[in-house]
């Protein structure tokens, strides 16, 4: 099941209309806070899906009985776009372990592409909780590399895929092709058109350049 967040009113649509808005994106360091802003927003929706149980805290005047979140969680993210998202999500998540993952288009002389991946450094995955995250999802096919190059440190017990923008293609790719049925699909919006050269439109353009620079 894939959730998108923009078929609800929320302020989540306020910051995405701004990554999108090509005059708001001059702003390198506002593009950057609002997918951070995102993403806590998101992870604040994903914590309503963990296993909890509760626990008594001490105050300066008593006993309170509280019930809090007990799964492990590893946040991880694919390089270079994937920082600012990472952030939000850390902000949420603040005592989860971490892993990072460099997957990126690898062009031929033909102009096709291929995605490679050639970094993991990534915890100790197995029985957590994986948030795998990605600004964009167009043809899946970096999501895909990157989960299973994660998979060489063990198998989560669930895994929850959030990208900020995607394409129907995209999404019917993983949902077909995703190796595993324990995961999630949380989606800040779907566009329906992926162009020849896989850019999704109307899209925002390149999440990593908007964030950090031309490459």
């Amino acid at each position: 099941m894939a959730y998108i967040f923009d078929e609800k009113n929320s302020i989540l649509n306020k910051f995405i209309a701004q990554i999108r808005d090509e005059i708001t994106q001059k702003d390198s360091m506002r593009f950057r806070k609002n997918i951070e802003r995102i993403g806590e927003i998101a992870a604040y929706e994903i914590s309503k899906t963990l296993n909890y149980s509760k626990t008594e805290v001490v105050t300066p005047l008593g006993l309170s009985d509280i019930y809090v979140p007990d799964d492990k969680i590893v946040i991880a993210s694919v390089l270079r776009a994937g920082l600012p998202l990472h952030n939000g999500f850390l902000n949420i998540f603040d005592d989860a372990q971490n892993a990072f993952i460099s997957a990126y288009r690898k062009y031929h002389d033909d102009n096709t592409f291929e995605i490679s991946s050639e970094y993991v450094s990534s915890p100790e995955l197995e029985g957590k909780v994986l948030i795998l995250l990605d600004p964009m999802l167009a043809t899946g096919s970096s999501m895909m590399v990157a989960y299973k190059a994660l998979l060489k440190r063990g198998k989560p017990k669930h895994t929850h895929i959030f990208s900020v923008i995607a394409s129907r293609e995209g999404v019917e790719f993983i949902e077909m092709n995703f190796p595993t049925k324990k995961y999630t699909l949380w989606l800040g919006s779907v566009d329906d058109e992926l162009t020849a050269h896989a850019y999704i439109v109307p899209g925002l353009g390149d999440a990593g350049d908007l964030a950090y620079g031309e490459k």
